[in-house]
């Protein structure tokens, strides 16, 4: 799954990678909410997706890998934390704003806050901003009060809310076995890029690694649970735009291959 207004067949070149590296495995690719529709709610398309994906894991007795990309890899991670007795051995997130989406030059946001990104939380945080896919996971370092109080998506899942099901969401996740987080300093769309791996800006403007975050000290949802016994891993890969992520042999053979079972 790789949803940032990308389309079905951008995932045919991960799929032909596997299939050459493991011949005979089965590969499926969910489709659902290509391009323009990737900007619909999040929590529609986490709903869209589930209702498509749980019959492939039902019909997988020895489990599942799950690889997602970009806005895909939140999707999936919300897919995880809110469903019951999942069989997904490996999630794999492959350039995903985990952490949160806030910058400003990019393509990809000059196309839809030209100009104004610093401002963006006074749309993102209102009822009708809650409508449009990036503003469910847009996270201003400097209006955190209102992030947590407004954002009813990212917030929530990262269990930065008082949210009565965090436990079973906690618990929920903590069935995989390894949690691959994939991301590279020259991806120009996910700000920071770090966020890929659940670090983030401060209200400096400095990027704070993943250990010393919030919701990893609190192990707010289970990442320092998957880390305390070795079921997360880091994998930088340099050089690889975002649009090129899902083309990238190097990430592949460096961050994914070793990883399926």
């Amino acid at each position: 799954m790789c949803k940032d207004r990308l389309g079905f067949v951008e995932l045919w070149n991960i799929k032909s990678q596997q299939r050459t590296t493991y011949p005979g495995t089965k590969v499926i690719i969910v489709d659902a909410f290509n391009n323009n529709n990737s900007l619909q709610p999040m929590w529609k398309q986490v709903k869209g997706f589930r209702e498509k994906m749980l019959p492939i894991m039902r019909s997988a007795q020895d489990g599942v890998n799950l690889i997602c990309c970009s806005q895909g890899g939140l999707i999936c991670r919300a897919i995880l934390s809110t469903t019951e007795a999942h069989n997904v051995q490996t999630f794999i997130s492959l350039a995903a704003p985990q952490m949160g989406q806030f910058g400003g030059e990019s393509t990809w946001l000059k196309g839809i806050f030209p100009g104004a990104y610093k401002y963006v939380f006074q749309f993102c945080f209102t009822s009708l901003g809650s409508l449009l896919s990036v503003c469910n996971y847009w996270n201003d370092p400097k209006h955190q009060a209102r992030y947590r109080q407004n954002n009813d998506f990212l917030a929530v899942l990262n269990n930065e809310t008082n949210n009565p099901l965090a436990d079973e969401w906690k618990h929920n996740f903590l069935q995989i076995q390894k949690l691959i987080l994939i991301g590279g300093p020259d991806d120009e769309v996910i700000s920071p890029w770090q966020s890929s791996f659940f670090s983030f800006y401060d209200t400096r403007g400095r990027v704070v690694d993943i250990t010393q975050q919030e919701v990893y000290v609190q192990d707010s949802f289970g990442l320092q649970s998957l880390d305390r016994r070795n079921g997360l891993v880091v994998c930088t890969v340099p050089g690889v735009k975002h649009r090129e992520w899902v083309h990238s042999k190097r990430a592949f053979d460096e961050c994914i291959a070793k990883f399926l079972f």
